[in-house]
C-alpha cells in the first residue's frame, strides 16, 4: 500500500495517562480571512473512524455477505450484540490507513454458502469504493477482501441451549 499520510504529532508526551485524540486526515486545507469565499474558510478533518464506518456499512449493504471480522471478533461482537442496550459495532472487520488524500481498506468477511465468491468480492469493493470517495471525499487506492469463512444454511447464529439431565 502506497498512501500518502500526514506527518505524526510528537508534541503530546505518549503514556498510560495521556488519552491520545482519534487519528483523523485533513481532506481540505482552509482560507482565513473575510475576503475569502464563505466555502473555503476553514479546515475539513476526517476522523479514521468515520472511514471504518463508512466502508462497514457498504460491505454489508451486499447480498451475500453474512456477517464480518474473524472468529474471535465476531464471538465478542455476538455476546455485545446481545447485551440490553448495546450496539452492534458496524466497524467490525474493517481495517483503514488513511492519508492525506487517500485511503487503503482492509475487509474480513464470512459469506453465505453458495454465493459466487470472487463476484461478491467484487460487489464489495465497488460499493466500499463509492461509499468511501463520495461520502469523505477521500480516494480509495485499494480494498483488500479476506473471506474468512462461509455460513452454512444449516448452522445456527445462537449456541444451542444445553438440554438438562433432570426433569
Amino acid at each position: 500500500m502506497s498512501i500518502q499520510s500526514a506527518p505524526a504529532d510528537t508534541t503530546a508526551p505518549a503514556g498510560p495517562t495521556t488519552k491520545q485524540p482519534p487519528a483523523t486526515t485533513a481532506l481540505a486545507g482552509g482560507a482565513t480571512g473575510a475576503d475569502e469565499p464563505a466555502a473555503t474558510r476553514g479546515r475539513t478533518s476526517i476522523a479514521d473512524v468515520v472511514v471504518v464506518k463508512v466502508a462497514g456499512v457498504a460491505a454489508r449493504e451486499i447480498p451475500g455477505v453474512h456477517a464480518m471480522g474473524g472468529g474471535l471478533s465476531r464471538t465478542i461482537g455476538a455476546v455485545r450484540d446481545r447485551v440490553p442496550g448495546g450496539r452492534s459495532n458496524v466497524g467490525r472487520g474493517v481495517k483503514v490507513e488513511v492519508g492525506e488524500r487517500q485511503t487503503a481498506i482492509d475487509l474480513d468477511l464470512v459469506v453465505e454458502y453458495g454465493v459466487a465468491i470472487a463476484d461478491l468480492a467484487r460487489d464489495v469493493r465497488e460499493n466500499v469504493i463509492d461509499a468511501v470517495e463520495r461520502i469523505t471525499g477521500l480516494e480509495v487506492v485499494e480494498v483488500n477482501v479476506t473471506i474468512n469463512d462461509v455460513h452454512l444454511p444449516d448452522d445456527e447464529d445462537s449456541a444451542p441451549e444445553a438440554a438438562s439431565r433432570v426433569a
